[in-house]
């Protein structure tokens, strides 16, 4: 996979001053990659030799930039893209934005999130553990998570959406967890129509681990369940439930990349070990990853086909050709994303 060096910065930032807010999930675009300016923590540095084995070796640790906000509603750190994480070791995802446990103060008035914004070319998937997301786009869809759930929103051609606390848990107040990641589509599938599926806690499929813990299905496939998300490629995306002590295994061809997330405690892969704000990136090198849980742990793993394609990502946009990029800025202006709700 390819990242394109998009067109001067200037000259696009003129065109889409005005246009578009700012702290698009905390993202800019520097060289054709959209980074958060805050320093990353160098990757843990890990050198073993590439050994035929049928279980998964591990590339690197990687940890995740310092916290920002995502609008008013939304306080997390960015994993990838980063300087340190090549795109196409987490391809077909684009981003990852997580927000571990976070009080919010009861608010007597107004709203908490993110605002109207555009976005064309991939998906976004936001998974609720605590606190409720409220949804809405200019496509007619709305929707509202709670703890459990998950909204998974297709740009694909073009779409205007918000995201913002739930009101009755905007007024109470109370702790929000939350991730959202931006999956890639295929030029194929970019033109695609928008789309929106909320997937209830209860829609999602738990499978229970030996020894204690369990694997909530979200998408693909675990031990012959699979999830309830309907995805344009292959992918894999687990909400794991580690006991101290117990294992977990993850089937995946070696093409696939893999890796996975650690929200909570500590989990072992081979020799190396991953604790909470850790990403532990796995090679494409065996049949199968492997956690074993070193302390109660909270892990998502995420997997999938990569997505062999040139990228250029500017702001709320994932294209193949700068020349993509501009004509979403001009379709935006000319107003073919269909207008915004005023209220």
């Amino acid at each position: 996979m390819k990242i394109v060096q998009a067109m001067p910065m200037r000259s696009l930032g003129r065109r889409v001053r005005g246009v578009f807010h700012t702290g698009f999930h905390g993202a800019r675009l520097r060289a054709g990659v959209m980074l958060d300016d805050s320093p990353m923590i160098a990757p843990q540095s890990i050198s073993q030799s590439n050994v035929e084995s049928e279980e998964r070796s591990v590339e690197a640790i990687h940890q995740s930039t310092t916290f920002h906000w995502v609008g008013n509603g939304f306080h997390v750190s960015t994993y990838f893209p980063s300087p340190n994480l090549a795109p196409e070791r987490v391809s077909p995802f684009v981003l990852m934005d997580y927000g571990p446990p976070k009080e919010f103060p009861p608010l007597a008035r107004g709203k908490r999130g993110v605002g109207w914004h555009p976005h064309r070319g991939f998906e976004t998937v936001t998974l609720a553990w605590e606190g409720s997301v409220a949804h809405r786009d200019n496509a007619g869809h709305a929707g509202v998570i709670g703890p459990g759930g998950v909204q998974w929103m297709t740009a694909a051609s073009g779409i205007f959406h918000e995201e913002y606390h739930e009101e009755q848990f905007s007024r109470r107040g109370g702790r929000m967890h939350m991730m959202q990641l931006w999956v890639n589509l295929p030029k194929r599938d970019k033109a695609a129509p928008p789309g929106y599926q909320p997937i209830a806690a209860a829609d999602i499929p738990s499978v229970p681990l030996e020894g204690g813990g369990h694997v909530r299905v979200i998408a693909g496939e675990y031990n012959g369940v699979r999830g309830p998300a309907h995805t344009f490629t292959p992918i894999t995306m687990l909400d794991v439930r580690l006991i101290a002590g117990t294992r977990l295994r993850v089937s995946l061809p070696a093409s696939y990349n893999g890796l996975a997330v650690v929200a909570q405690g500590r989990a072992k892969a081979g020799r190396f070990s991953g604790g909470a704000g850790e990403l532990v990136l796995f090679k494409n090198d065996g049949a199968y990853l492997e956690l074993a849980a070193e302390q109660d742990a909270h892990v998502i793993v995420l997997a999938g086909e990569p997505i062999d394609e040139p990228i250029v990502q500017y702001g709320p946009f994932v294209m193949n050709a700068v020349e993509e990029i501009e004509q979403a800025i001009t379709d935006v202006e000319l107003g073919k994303f269909g207008p915004v709700p005023e209220a």
